[in-house]
């Protein structure tokens, strides 16, 4: 809509930003495609009525509250029969509130959501290791241990893998598949490299199959509040497609697996067969692996669920624990550097959004898995230090008092406080070439 008085939005904060109608219109797209729909055209004409009714009931400065535009939405959208939509895109609201809540100080600990069992466990390990503080790790850097916490590290994830192995080939008899689950960054791929290799020494014949060739046509995607479109929702996959195929491979039966063509954003159906053997089980790399609409109708006796996530048991010198979020961001912008050519500035401003559909799609349902591997190594703190500590330093400076920018800014200053007080590494030929820190740092004698 051109031409609108809207001009300014006010934040929960109580700053001022500029009104970005394109905004509206993804968040009502977004909740569309929750329930099924995908018509951007809809989208906009609600996305303009909102606008319009803004408007009408605009105040003199017309600047509305952040919280009287979703009001508007909700109201546009039952008004005019999309109670579905609706229902979705105030669900949204009141889980992005209670996240709000969850993050102030006064908050309770959302116990759901956290692996207490596997965390005792490896704060055990780095206690016993003397690696639980930034402070002692430190100590055994300027000893010369380096090399030695990079093979403790080393053991303790391949003991993780060979675990989960052991696991799924207790009851290889009964599955049909075993999913590798976790957050951006959390390993999953080398992870299910390691994965099949133990398998496969245990004598199980695995077939792989990737779920990214169920992404819809770009088209259709969700896009974020940026406008980029959202590979990281899992409603930008076809999990009807996904969920029908993988009922027909269980049964021995076969299926046409689609291809997508990542350079154009466009999927071709029926683009090669697959088929399982009797003795075959399929290996599943993906973020959403829990995802409980993606295998709703196989059994849960039939598939095994391993959930990945850097779960670092070590406090900065503050006194609090560094965030598992954090070295995933790290990771994911060294990674993205090394391999896709991608700014890891780009990749700070937009990971309050990644971090958002984490929380909503894929940490909630780490509870279903069968066994969690931690892929947090504390060496790699040092050897962030060298690569990336500078980064840091100037984006915390350069977004401080940015009201656009105080998530890309709070997530600036904490990584840089604990990095601030760490031994720095260039050197990382200690480093196992197919280690899992590889993935992100190069080096890797896998082929991603």
């Amino acid at each position: 809509m051109s031409n609108s008085r809207l001009i300014y939005v006010k934040k929960r904060s109580g700053v001022t930003v500029p009104f970005n109608q394109e905004r509206i219109t993804n968040a009502i797209y977004r909740a569309a495609v929750a329930v099924g729909g995908r018509d951007k055209i809809i989208a906009e004409n609600l996305s303009n009525m909102v606008v319009e009714y803004l408007e009408n009931n605009c105040r003199e400065e017309c600047a509305p509250h952040i919280e009287e535009i979703q009001d508007a939405v909700e109201k546009i959208l039952i008004e005019n029969r999309h109670a579905k939509v609706a229902k979705a895109f105030i669900l949204y609201r009141e889980e992005k509130a209670k996240r709000r809540m969850a993050d102030s100080k006064f908050a309770a600990i959302a116990s759901d959501n956290v692996p207490w069992q596997k965390i005792w466990y490896v704060l055990n390990w780095a206690v016993d290791h003397g690696l639980e503080t930034i402070d002692k790790l430190n100590e055994r850097i300027i000893k010369g241990e380096f090399s030695q916490i990079v093979h403790e590290s080393e053991t303790a994830y391949e003991n993780d893998i060979l675990t989960a192995a052991d696991n799924i080939n207790e009851r290889a008899d009964e599955l049909k598949m075993v999913f590798v689950s976790g957050p951006s960054s959390s390993g999953k791929t080398t992870t299910t490299k390691k994965l099949e290799e133990r398998l496969n020494a245990k004598g199980l014949k695995l077939v792989a199959l990737n779920v990214d060739h169920y992404f819809y046509d770009l088209e259709m995607h969700p896009k974020d509040e940026f406008g980029d479109y959202d590979f990281e929702t899992p409603q930008a996959l076809d999990l009807e497609m996904i969920n029908e195929h993988l009922v027909k491979l269980c049964k021995g039966e076969e299926v046409k697996i689609p291809f997508y063509d990542f350079k154009i954003g466009k999927r071709y159906l029926e683009h090669s067969s697959l088929k399982l053997a009797g003795n075959e089980i399929l290996l599943i790399d993906s973020l959403h692996g829990l995802y409980p609409q993606l295998s709703k109708d196989i059994s849960s006796e039939n598939k095994f669920r391993v959930y990945i996530e850097p779960l670092l048991q070590m406090k900065g010198s503050d006194g609090k624990f560094i965030k598992w979020t954090d070295l995933r961001l790290i990771r994911r912008m060294l990674r993205d550097s090394v391999h896709r050519a991608y700014n890891p500035r780009q990749t700070l401003e937009h990971w309050h959004y990644v971090r958002s559909s984490e929380m909503r799609n894929i940490i909630p349902y780490q509870s279903s898995a069968d066994y969690i591997i931690n892929s947090g190594m504390p060496y790699e703190i040092p050897l962030y230090k060298a690569r990336i500590f500078n980064e840091f330093v100037n984006w915390e400076k350069e977004y401080k008092n940015n009201p656009l920018r105080e998530d890309a800014y709070e997530r600036a200053y904490r990584v840089r406080n604990f990095l601030e007080s760490c031994e720095a590494l260039k050197d990382d030929s200690a480093v196992p070439h197919n280690s899992v820190l590889r993935e992100f740092i190069g080096g890797s004698s896998y082929k991603y």
